[in-house]
């Protein structure tokens, strides 16, 4: 019966790293053996584990250790990666190796090479002696993919350590929405400000809930104060934002006292209307339609934004994306930065599932994300579409925003909200 030691290094015992592998092995209906353990003696030793995993057969020991990966364990057998050529476009070749969103080398002519851009979900792709995940779409007939077996190895993402390990291992336990949402306020304030003190972008996910709650001018106050690098939104977001500074109202409703306004609900029409009819938002804004906003405060302070498109979508505004390929590879540039070496350091996600689990699909597990929603199920599905990386928090988006420009940047909530 096949068998493969695998190494397993690190913080092993107290991020469970250990017994998740070792449950994975077992529940996949396989047997391991300790071979060897030792363990740290301090709180900021590393610990090394080395177990060795029976299968059924070849094709089974493939398939687990390409799941054990996930955890950053890795075979020690070393050998090149094996190399299979597409054979058509917009698809990979069977056999392909599956990425994942950590950190990846390859086994290239002897050497370990560092895959660019680690996301989930991916082909990698050797060019020369360089690797790098390419989408299932964008995969082009002739390229040498990366199969599953060996020659690959996942490197573990190692959490903060000491004071900082405790407040992150706090925020990411166990969702609860009894958590005490001051200190995580706070740790999340303390984290996005040692982001932006290490020069390090800060991206924001968000859904039309920021706009029908009232929440656009405290998210308007952090664009001003530096704290929105980007942001990426659907068309509603932007239609709007826009409506409520053309007319007062967000889905017909007046935001500054929660009444319904007679045809109202041709407001978020009339408004993309309006922007069409200028041909982007800058010209609506030069135009002097409206002067306030996400949308407004985006352009003015030349953040970088996507607005993606669906199938509901009104209109849609003229800069709303609505090929879904080129949102995911313009989401990607959000993410890496325009020239590809400028990775976010931190993401917020604010009342949208969707656009939530597409970033957490992008971003390396090396980005801490915060997911902020009333519905506690859109904050557990990033966590389990395999976004470990992601902390949860229960609460009322409008409050949390609001509590978090308080800490941030109190300055900039007054005059404009």
């Amino acid at each position: 019966m096949p068998s493969e030691t695998i190494t397993l290094s690190g913080h092993i015992i107290d991020n469970l790293t250990l017994p998740n592998v070792l449950d994975e092995i077992i529940n996949s209906g396989f047997t391991y053996r300790l071979v060897d353990l030792h363990l740290g003696v301090r709180h900021d030793d590393t610990s090394i584990a080395r177990v060795e995993v029976t299968t059924g057969t070849e094709d089974e020991m493939i398939h687990l250790l390409d799941h054990l990966r996930l955890y950053g364990a890795n075979p020690e057998t070393v050998e090149d990666a094996l190399l299979i050529e597409a054979d058509m476009d917009g698809a990979l070749p069977p056999g392909f190796y599956s990425s994942t969103n950590l950190e990846t080398e390859i086994r290239i002519d002897g050497k370990w090479v560092r895959v660019t851009h680690p996301e989930m979900d991916c082909g990698i792709v050797i060019e020369g002696e360089s690797a790098r995940t390419v989408p299932m779409g964008e995969i082009e007939k002739g390229m040498n993919v990366v199969a599953s077996g060996l020659g690959i190895r996942a490197l573990p993402d190692e959490r903060p350590r000491g004071e900082d390990r405790s407040a992150f291992a706090f925020m990411s336990s166990d969702i609860s929405s009894e958590k005490p949402k001051g200190l995580l306020l706070d740790q999340v304030a303390d984290q996005m400000r040692a982001v932006k003190a290490e020069g390090r972008r800060i991206l924001w996910v968000a859904g039309p809930a920021l706009v029908h709650t009232g929440t656009a001018p405290e998210v308007s106050a952090l664009i001003r104060a530096g704290y929105v690098d980007a942001l990426f939104a659907g068309n509603g977001v932007a239609a709007h934002d826009i409506e409520s500074h053309i007319y007062g109202t967000s889905l017909g409703v007046h935001l500054d006292r929660g009444t319904l306004e007679e045809s109202g609900h041709e407001h978020h029409i009339r408004a993309v209307n309006a922007v069409r009819r200028y041909g982007s938002f800058k010209a609506a804004i030069d135009a002097g339609l409206f002067d306030d906003g996400i949308v407004y405060h985006l352009i003015k302070h030349e953040r970088d934004y996507l607005f993606g498109g669906s199938v509901r979508d009104d209109g849609p505004m003229p800069e709303t994306v609505v090929d879904m390929l080129e949102v995911q590879r313009r989401l990607r540039a959000l993410i890496w930065g325009r020239d590809g070496d400028d990775l976010v350091g931190y993401c917020v996600v604010v009342g949208t599932m969707l656009h939530g689990i597409a970033t957490g699909n992008c971003l390396p597990a090396s980005v801490p994300l915060v997911c902020v929603d009333i519905n506690q199920a859109t904050v557990t599905k990033l966590m389990d579409r395999g976004s470990w990386q992601s902390i949860g928090i229960i609460t009322d988006l409008s409050l949390f925003v609001r509590a978090l420009v308080e800490r941030l940047a109190p300055e900039e909530l007054t005059p404009h909200s």
